[in-house]
């Protein structure tokens, strides 16, 4: 389950060291630490990281079909995830040392900035393969997070992004070696804690206020 660390001035969430899906115990768990951030003063920033093979591989379909009668509120309570990770009144960084697929990809995409390791891993949208197509408040999400060209061939064709390509296409900010993702991000982070406060979540809200609205709008289901 997620974990809540702090180094100084940065908050590490790691995610886990499996698959690291969107189970609702995951979900809440997150959301239980982005609280924590929220709600602490002074200066500070956000680092999100996991252990092993996955960043996250994105929803829990397995929960997902075992109860097609919280399909919905499953739905709702990913997407403001996304929401509140896009409007976190801090910096945020996420630290990609492994595969980032999907609903995983698209948690990454919500951070301010993104490191990944240039080796090995995958960043995917693969919603064309599995045939699962994005709710509106995902390609919203997407849209807003990358160039018209690079959102168009990453939904559209599900292409899997090595880390120097996705430092290419601007999907990330860094690729780096393995042993550098973390310390990396915790870098990055801990040049910008400064702007922590209700002025940066003002600015995020105004930024990204259509995201925002369509990630929150009622009724977005999958399929």
């Amino acid at each position: 389950m997620p974990l809540l660390d702090r180094q100084d001035n940065v908050f590490v969430l790691d995610l886990g060291d499996g698959e690291n899906r969107f189970h609702p115990d995951w979900i809440t768990a997150v959301g239980a630490a982005l609280d924590e951030v929220e709600k602490a003063h002074g200066p500070r920033a956000l680092v999100t990281a996991a252990t092993g093979k996955f960043y996250s591989n994105g929803l829990d379909l397995d929960w997902l079909l075992a109860h097609v009668d919280q399909h919905l509120d499953y739905v709702a309570s990913v997407h403001e995830l996304f929401a509140r990770m896009l409007s976190l009144p801090v910096i945020t960084v996420a630290a990609l040392q492994g595969h980032t697929f999907a609903a995983g990809a698209m948690l990454s995409l919500a951070h301010d900035f993104r490191v990944m390791r240039a080796d090995r891993g995958y960043w995917c949208l693969p919603e064309a393969d599995i045939n699962i197509p994005f709710t509106p408040g995902m390609a919203a999400l997407v849209q807003a997070r990358l160039a018209p060209q690079t959102a168009h061939e990453a939904m559209l064709t599900a292409r899997r992004y090595g880390g120097a390509d996705a430092a290419a296409a601007r999907i990330v900010d860094r690729a780096v070696t393995e042993d550098a993702v973390r310390s990396t991000a915790i870098e990055v982070a801990q040049a910008q804690v400064g702007k922590a406060g209700d002025t940066l979540g003002t600015i995020k809200a105004r930024m990204y206020a259509p995201t925002l609205a369509t990630l929150r709008a009622p009724g977005n289901p999958l399929g």
